[in-house]
């Protein structure tokens, strides 16, 4: 079944404040190990670097590795991965999220549209009841850009609206889909308001300050 518009909807500080969610992990990480928690975020940005996107499980096990090789005591960092395991995750959607999904509904399929690992990322999901409120229509890859013929494939549509955080996700899609996806951007996030991305992209066919303003926006005018 090909679908008049499906909407595409990112997670981390699209859905869910992930900056909100990575203050906590440092504070946790330097209450537990001091100062010597950095080492972990340096992994972290490595991993970014290397896989494309946020790998927090994958820079835990580098930063045990780190703890051992030095004789110090790794066990510590099962408190670590049990603040992962345990975290409230539902407490870190953003107001009018869950809202904005069901309005979105009523004019065609949500589904999630995410980068990602593919244990912790779609346990994030889950636990912050996105999961259910798309009804269990979740994507997540390691370059959702580059996969885009598989998004067709899954939910065939005549249009697409993609809502996203990060200008660069919105430009590779537009570039690919032209007029066929609608841009929406919600400068939300780290990296929506960093001043070295001002300009470097193509303007988004919308922009909102939060994911909720989305309630109060036509949009039957937005996909019509």
């Amino acid at each position: 079944m090909t679908h008049e518009v499906v909407f595409l909807l990112d997670v981390d500080n699209t859905l869910l404040d992930n900056d909100r969610i990575a203050d906590d992990l440092r504070a946790h990480l330097t209450g537990n190990f001091g100062k010597a928690g950095a080492h972990y975020w340096a992994h972290f940005e490595e991993l970014r670097k290397e896989l494309g996107y946020a790998d927090y499980l994958g820079a835990l096990q580098r930063y045990r590795a780190d703890l051992e090789n030095n004789g110090e005591a790794a066990h510590r960092l099962l408190s670590v991965s049990q603040f992962l395991i345990d975290y409230p995750f539902a407490d870190r959607v953003y107001p009018g999220a869950i809202d904005v999904i069901a309005k979105l509904s009523t004019f065609g399929p949500t589904v999630i549209l995410s980068d990602g690992d593919v244990v912790f990322q779609p346990r994030k999901v889950r636990q912050s009841g996105i999961w259910k409120a798309v009804d269990g229509r979740v994507l997540i890859f390691i370059h959702k850009e580059e996969m885009l013929a598989t998004v067709e494939r899954e939910f065939p549509a005549k249009r697409y609206v993609l809502i996203d955080d990060k200008e660069r996700i919105l430009d590779a899609v537009k570039a690919i889909w032209g007029d066929k996806v609608v841009s929406v951007f919600p400068r939300q996030g780290h990296y929506a308001v960093d001043p070295a991305n001002a300009g470097k992209y193509r303007k988004p066919d919308m922009t909102v300050e939060k994911i909720g303003d989305l309630l109060g926006a036509d949009i039957g005018k937005m996909v019509g």
